[in-house]
């Protein structure tokens, strides 16, 4: 397969999508949500989670103020939402009460945990590193709330109507559908399959 090469690179991020997120943040009695694609696991033990958010937003400001953020990841049918919160600046609105948004304070930390989350990871922040435009908050999950109903056994999302949401840049998303298992399998030493 022939591929173009960029070395002027620009929105690189855009070639493979990423699941969207809402990041709830709360200091000194204001909240914000802002949704995030660029977040992961990074320990499983102890048990880390980072989200990059840029200096310039809001949700910075109140994660920097209280050290501590939630991650809530949001249903297929909840794409607009994901959209809206997306569209403004909590500096400007009250995006809880503009989209009607429904949550309740965290068990172990002041962020909200929204109410239409599938799932969301409290956390603490135990590390912020400046990653050019952005920074990595690194956080610790301190509890985690879920939705039994949305997962099978072995805590796998059921896909029936609540499908990931996924960014593709420049304000599309998708769901991401379907489910296959594939074995994880050791490779054959080459001198085994030639004897074989």
């Amino acid at each position: 397969m022939s591929k173009v090469v960029q070395v002027s690179v620009d929105q690189f991020y855009f070639h493979y999508p990423a699941g969207a997120t809402i990041v709830t943040s709360y200091a000194n009695g204001k909240q914000n949500a802002m949704a995030v694609a660029w977040h992961t696991a990074v320990s499983r033990e102890p048990p880390y989670y980072a989200v990059a958010i840029s200096p310039k937003r809001y949700t910075h400001r109140l994660i920097m103020e209280s050290g501590e953020f939630v991650v809530n990841f949001m249903p297929g049918d909840k794409a607009e939402l994901v959209a809206a919160v997306a569209g403004c600046s909590g500096r400007d609105i009250d995006k809880f009460a503009a989209f009607g948004i429904r949550s309740s304070p965290g068990s172990q930390v002041r962020a909200p945990v929204l109410t239409d989350a599938l799932a969301a990871y409290e956390c603490r922040v135990t590390g912020r590193l400046p990653c050019g435009d952005h920074d990595l908050f690194t956080g610790s999950v301190v509890a985690v709330q879920y939705e039994p109903s949305a997962y099978a056994e072995g805590l796998l999302l059921e896909l029936d109507g609540r499908e990931p949401i996924l960014y593709m840049g420049a304000d599309y998303y998708a769901r991401a559908r379907g489910r296959t298992f594939l074995e994880r399998k050791a490779p054959v030493p080459r001198e085994t399959a030639r004897g074989s």
